[in-house]
């Protein structure tokens, strides 16, 4: 397999030299782990002091991961994203809530991205999370097998119109829908009202996915058995496939609570997990859509090596790449400009309502092994390419 991610024109060929320059001090800056927590504990403080920081915030790190503060806001980048070929998943990142009324927002905001993405082939899907659309706790009830009394069996079911109602405009206006994943003791809720969704509106073509998490042990047990109801009962299962985002709190919670933890026992498990959910699905591609969100190299290599072996062609509808805005530019480009379908997750929302985001973007990059220097050396090398 031609190796194409250390192509850094073709990676930073949307940035200016001080969009370059912004970049790499970013990276810098989040290289070093005790000025993250100091800068996290600095912001959290600033914004909970109500200190006019936004400004600074949106000029530096907002704007390097985000699109804007609003769907409108975010179409410049969109715009600029799709002269490259690669599309935009616009992903209002406001942190759920335990109100009605915010559930509800999120709802019409996710309707919204929907007519958005109807009128633009640069946005071919919508998103959100399933603790947008209702409490935490509630689904973690549901899930654990604990009846409700009169009231959350109410709250349940506008959860579940709140689904309904997304998956039905979605499948209306032939856009497809990602649901993303969270926590193991809420997910099995989740799981069971997306499937649900998936045989509603997926007879016909792959318009809701669902999200597994693969540094959990179980998801492809849950794959292989979701994927033979499917072929039963005559659905197609859209899976958007992640390593995941939760591991210190699944173990720590695990420890508590004195149960196995459901995270592989290593990062190679994972891995291979990962990669062995890949190959399953593509041996079936009749039934499963593939969104891979990975901002791993060697994975996007065995999908693309995978898709070339089974002389699946670059562009097929059904398999797409997907990374986060702002990081992994070299993977994202490159592969768009060897005609894969790729997509930017593009965060948006208000400046001080996506910090936890944000601030969680850092954090991860400063714990994930590798990421931030790969990041670092591609810009030093962008950058002396360019003599800056």
């Amino acid at each position: 397999m031609n190796r194409i991610f250390e192509d850094t024109q073709i990676a930073f060929e949307l940035k200016s030299d001080s969009e370059l320059e912004r970049a790499y001090f970013l990276f810098k800056m989040i290289s070093n782990q005790p000025l993250v927590k100091m800068g996290t504990v600095a912001t959290n403080f600033a914004i909970k002091a109500k200190l006019p920081v936004e400004g600074l915030i949106r000029a530096t790190v907002f704007d390097h991961f985000c699109g804007g503060v609003n769907e409108k806001d975010c179409m410049t980048v969109v715009d600029r994203l799709w002269e490259k070929k690669v599309c935009s998943v616009l992903d209002y990142s406001v942190e759920g809530s335990n109100e009605e009324d915010p559930l509800d927002n999120a709802l019409a905001t996710v309707l919204r991205v929907l007519d958005f993405a109807k009128e633009k082939d640069a946005i071919p899907f919508a998103v959100f999370k399933p603790t947008g659309y209702g409490r935490f706790e509630l689904f973690e009830k549901i899930g654990s097998g604990v009846a409700l009394n009169e009231n959350e069996t109410a709250e349940w079911k506008r959860v579940e119109r709140r689904f309904e109602v997304t998956c039905k405009k979605a499948s209306d206006l032939g856009v497809s829908l990602l649901i993303d994943a969270e926590e193991s003791w809420m997910q099995t809720a989740a799981d069971a009202l997306v499937e649900k969704m998936m045989r509603t509106y997926n007879t016909e073509k792959t318009v809701v996915f669902n999200t597994l998490q693969m540094y959990r042990w179980d998801r492809m047990d849950y794959l292989r058995k979701l994927h033979s109801v499917a072929i039963k009962d005559g659905f197609k299962i859209g899976i958007k496939v992640v390593r995941g985002a939760y591991m210190e709190k699944e173990n720590e919670r695990a420890e508590d609570k004195g149960y196995p933890s459901p995270i592989c026992a290593s990062k190679k498990a994972t891995d291979d997990n990962f990669d062995a959910a890949v190959a399953y699905m593509l041996g079936d591609l009749n039934t499963i859509s593939i969104f891979a969100g990975t901002h791993n190299e060697n994975s996007c290599y065995k999908l693309m090596q995978l898709m070339e072996d089974r002389g699946v062609r670059h562009n097929a509808a059904n398999i797409w790449f997907g990374q986060l805005y702002g990081m992994s530019d070299h993977i994202s480009f490159n592969l768009a400009a060897k005609n894969y379908n790729v997509a930017k997750y593009l965060p948006f929302g208000p400046v001080r309502d996506v910090m936890p985001y944000l601030i969680r973007r850092a954090e991860e990059n400063t714990s994930v092994a590798g990421q931030t220097s790969r990041e670092l050396s591609l810009l030093k090398q962008e950058r002396k390419r360019r003599k800056i």
